[in-house]
């Protein structure tokens, strides 16, 4: 009987631990808070072409002669703003929600655009409506929109846009 107590006693142990972490944990996500938790400057912007998965030619830089500063900002109440898309002075706001494995978000955000000699492109895009998240941290975060889609044609042309974005550091006012 002495030496079945012990025994009885781990497999209790084993049985809990079983158990506890058997159970669904709730979402624990630390995405929506990295992207609410101040804002985003715009550091890079590059442009590259693809047919199906084959990359054709070099990424294109682009905004290289841009002086404004371009801000993304997300809200915890589900909004954002994106200040002087594309170099072009504006502010424009939308919504922005989560797809469930956090993976994606979409934003129904029209910004004003241009084309490559300076027209405004009409009607306006919505830049950030389907975008995926490609890395997001404390103090980066890099986005992909476009044709971004997990599934496409292997003989289908697409254009992949990458926004890499810095925090911008709070400006004190002492």
């Amino acid at each position: 009987m002495k030496n079945k107590i012990p025994l009885l006693f781990i497999l209790g142990l084993i049985s809990i631990n079983l158990l506890s972490n058997s159970c669904k944990k709730g979402n624990n996500s630390n995405i929506p808070h990295l992207l609410t938790n101040g804002t985003w400057q715009l550091a890079t912007l590059q442009a590259t072409n693809y047919i199906g998965d084959s990359q054709i030619g070099n990424p294109d830089t682009l905004n290289v002669n841009c002086d404004s500063v371009e801000l993304f900002t997300f809200k915890t109440d589900n909004t954002c703003t994106y200040t002087n898309f594309d170099c072009l002075p504006q502010t424009t706001s939308g919504t922005w929600t989560l797809t469930e494995n956090n993976v994606f978000f979409t934003s129904d955000m029209i910004c004003k655009d241009t084309t490559a000699t300076g027209t405004p492109v009409t009607p306006s895009p919505m830049p950030f409506s389907n975008t995926k998240i490609v890395t997001l941290g404390v103090y980066s975060m890099v986005l992909e929109t476009g044709d971004v889609q997990p599934n496409y044609s292997s003989t289908k042309k697409r254009r992949v846009v990458r926004y890499g974005f810095i925090r911008r550091k709070a400006i004190s006012t002492n």
